[in-house]
């Protein structure tokens, strides 16, 4: 090798020693395989043949130019196939989640989205009234184990507070807001 061509030489293989940041984990995925979804791996697969090609010019370098553009144009091109097959799989991937989240969407019961069946009295009285029930079952199973007044006070009031709160947070939200989900 010659000294014009250590410098080069050197600065290609640090470079690619810096690329461990996007291989190692590449590698990782690749080596996960179907724990990852496919678009990952394949984007993975052009990160590897990416950073091969980088590595694969070191030695190439005293060798003639033709070689080395060569090697170099194969890699990359390949690298592009990859990360553009890697987009395309990730699009399909998100349309089917996203198919298969709309199919397992509950209609929105919330006031303010078309349908007030969430905030009518009967439910919030019914909902209540649960609450209510749950907190008197607690107070006698705690009242039942010997628990102390704190217990036999406080019991009761955490679901009815709970129940509350819900309420109070459907009744604010602003009419034609959704909620999560």
């Amino acid at each position: 090798m010659t000294g014009s061509a250590v410098v080069p030489v050197l600065g290609l293989a640090a470079v690619t020693a810096a690329g461990c940041v996007w291989y190692v984990p590449s590698l990782a995925d690749l080596r996960a395989g179907a724990d990852r979804p496919a678009s990952r791996r394949v984007a993975a697969a052009g990160c590897l043949v990416g950073w091969s090609t980088v590595a694969l010019l070191v030695p190439l370098l005293p060798a003639p130019g033709w070689a080395l553009l060569g090697a170099a144009v194969t890699g990359a091109a390949a690298t592009v196939v990859l990360r553009l097959l890697a987009v395309a799989l990730r699009r399909r991937e998100e349309r089917e989640a996203a198919a298969d989240w709309a199919a397992l969407r509950l209609p929105d019961l919330l006031p303010g989205d078309g349908g007030d069946r969430a905030g009518s009295p009967g439910r919030v009285a019914a909902g209540l009234g649960l609450a209510l029930a749950a907190g008197v079952a607690l107070l006698v199973g705690a009242a039942a184990l010997g628990a102390g007044p704190g217990v036999l006070v406080l019991g009761p009031a955490v679901p009815v507070v709970a129940v509350a709160a819900a309420v109070a947070r459907a009744v604010r939200r602003p009419r034609g807001v959704r909620g999560p989900g």
